[in-house]
């Protein structure tokens, strides 16, 4: 038994090895497409079209992939003379995660408001997907004054339903200190892609998966820098939200609410609930939409920022 100890060392560098290598032919094959920008010592990724002079128009995406996840909407948006732009938020992407040991959603928000000033751009329209519902709410909670008027697609907002309100085991394991990027690498090295397909189907279902999306989240997504940055939103959703949520009345920001009525998240529940709870909201329904709204309805998604700025005028 003890004679097999040396291969612990060989197989922990190998590991490592396999993960550098894994990482490497990842960023191959999908590089950066974007601009940097610099705050507090984070490099943030971001994509940028349309005129420096039209609307600002920025866009948060979920917790699977990246700013491309706005890729057909940054299209229709700067075609209509916005200026859009979408960031890879801290730790996805291209985009670094920062030094604190355990970023939350105010976190987030604090970087890409700098981020923002740094760039010259004032009081944007603010669109967040899924998980980034919280993150613009929270954004508009901290900054009111720089917070032109917010569009949450799919968002979850609330503890209650979140998928892990009562904690992520996956999650727990990987944050674990010491252990925790033993444990990671082990599992993107063995149950991995059969745990990002899952994601993947659920994410899209009942709608198609589009071209392409597999095989970039396969790549970019099961990189240990951020499956660890996605792992810990996720445990940072429950309780940030549950101290958000009590200060949602308070949020006099003018939102548009838009649905999947085929969406099969509880986010379905947190958009009617938040409609409720916000004073300054409307409510769009997207009947035959899932939960991937920016990739299948960009389209629907330009309408709401459009009827957004209508009533903001």
């Amino acid at each position: 038994m003890y004679e097999l100890l040396w291969l612990v060392p060989v197989f922990l560098l190998a590991l490592s090895v396999f993960t550098r290598l894994r990482v490497h032919r990842a960023e191959r094959l999908f590089p950066p497409g974007g601009k940097f920008v610099s705050v507090n010592g984070v490099k943030l990724h971001y994509l940028e079209r349309g005129e420096e002079g039209g609307q600002p128009v920025v866009f948060l995406h979920g917790g699977v992939l990246r700013a491309n996840d706005f890729d057909r909407v940054l299209t229709l948006a700067a075609a209509k003379g916005y200026r859009a732009l979408a960031f890879d938020r801290p730790g996805y992407g291209y985009s670094e995660r920062g030094k604190k040991k355990r970023i939350t959603p105010a976190d987030q928000a604090v970087l890409i408001h700098q981020a923002l000033k740094a760039l010259g751009i004032g009081k944007p329209v603010l669109v967040g997907h899924s998980w980034s519902g919280l993150l613009v709410l929270t954004y508009a909670y901290m900054y009111p004054e720089d917070t032109g008027g917010l569009v949450i697609l799919g968002g979850g907002m609330y503890k209650e339903g979140y998928p892990a309100e009562k904690g992520d085991p996956i999650s727990a394991a990987v944050t674990l200190p010491v252990v925790g990027k033993l444990v990671m690498y082990l599992l993107l090295a063995t149950v991995g892609r059969v745990l990002a397909n899952r994601v993947i189907a659920s994410t899209f279902a009942p709608e198609p998966v589009p071209a392409g999306y597999r095989e970039e989240t396969l790549a970019l997504w099961l990189r240990p820098s951020q499956f660890l940055a996605n792992r810990e939103d996720v445990l940072a959703f429950a309780p940030a939200a549950e101290q958000m949520s009590g200060n949602y009345a308070r949020i006099l920001t003018p939102t548009v609410l838009v649905v999947g009525g085929s969406d099969p998240f509880s986010t379905r529940d947190h958009s009617y609930r938040l409609y409720r709870d916000l004073p300054h909201a409307r409510l769009v329904e997207l009947s035959e939409a899932a939960h991937m709204i920016p990739h299948h309805h960009p389209d629907a998604v330009m309408e709401a920022v459009e009827q957004l700025l209508s009533i903001s005028r």
